[in-house]
């Protein structure tokens, strides 16, 4: 499907939904990354009154200020955009201060323990936007993509993954920058190199993850062939590291286990 195409059918599956549902508000919470920015797009699009939430927690200049240059780009386009600069840093620093000494291993430097407080990054900006959602009548509307959401499970359970839509989920993110592409969003967000944006420092999601989109995105369809050509060297490898993601991230992906009782 084409960029356009696609723009137009998601766009309309919203306003179908939000009809159908009787929703007042969409909310989206934007970071300035390619996938959010194309979502908070789509809203806007669709005509219905639209909150973006910036939600910085230590976040460095850069993604704040692209953040801020998108919803800058938002409401100057879109009557029914408004944005919302919340700055969580002293929320999630007092978090920080209380529990640190209950799960610290090693003064706060563990790998285990950095990671839980990234994601704790991610379930605070959750909690927020549902807020900020049932205030005002909405939804809290999604940013993951096929690729995130489906493929490897890169993203924070009951965080980002916390939504009530998924307008792109069914989009891989090579799709995703096609529509920036089409819709005209800001050049920097566009090149910019994705990221969760859930650390202190620069990483970006190729470094947590170790492969490119593309190289994943081929991957995936690699898993779900019947491949009968020789994959290449570099294919067999990405293949392997997509599947060894995809087995640690999949509890994230089906539904909690349920433990059932048998009365009989």
């Amino acid at each position: 499907m084409k960029p356009k195409k696609r723009i137009g059918y998601i766009v309309k599956w919203i306003k179908q939904y939000a009809t159908k549902s009787k929703i007042s508000t969409l909310v989206v919470g934007v970071s300035g990354g390619i996938d959010s920015s194309v979502v908070s797009t789509l809203c806007a699009m669709t005509g219905l009154p639209t909150i973006v939430v910036s939600m910085p927690i230590y976040q460095v200049s850069a993604q704040k200020q692209l953040s801020k240059d998108h919803a800058a780009w938002l409401t100057q386009n879109y009557a029914t955009v408004t944005h919302i600069n919340l700055d969580l840093t002293p929320v999630f620093a007092a978090f920080e201060q209380k529990i640190g000494p209950v799960c610290s291993t090693d003064q706060g430097s563990s790998p285990q323990e950095q990671l839980a407080f990234a994601n704790s990054r991610a379930r605070l900006r959750m909690m927020s936007l549902y807020q900020i959602a049932q205030c005002n009548k909405g939804i809290v509307v999604g940013t993951g993509n096929r690729v995130e959401d489906f493929g490897v499970g890169f993203y924070t359970k009951y965080g980002d993954g916390g939504v009530d839509i998924s307008p792109i989920g069914d989009c891989l993110k090579t799709d995703v920058w096609d529509m920036g592409r089409e819709m005209g969003l800001l050049q920097e967000i566009i090149d910019a190199a994705p990221t969760d944006g859930l650390w202190n420092d620069r990483r970006t999601d190729e470094d947590q993850l170790g492969m490119t989109y593309p190289e994943l995105e081929l991957a995936m369809a690699l898993d779900t062939m019947v491949w009968t050509e020789k994959l290449s060297k570099d294919q067999a490898r990405n293949l392997q590291r997509y599947r060894k993601i995809r087995t640690a991230n999949l509890h994230k992906m089906l539904p909690i286990p349920v433990c059932m009782i048998d009365n009989n």
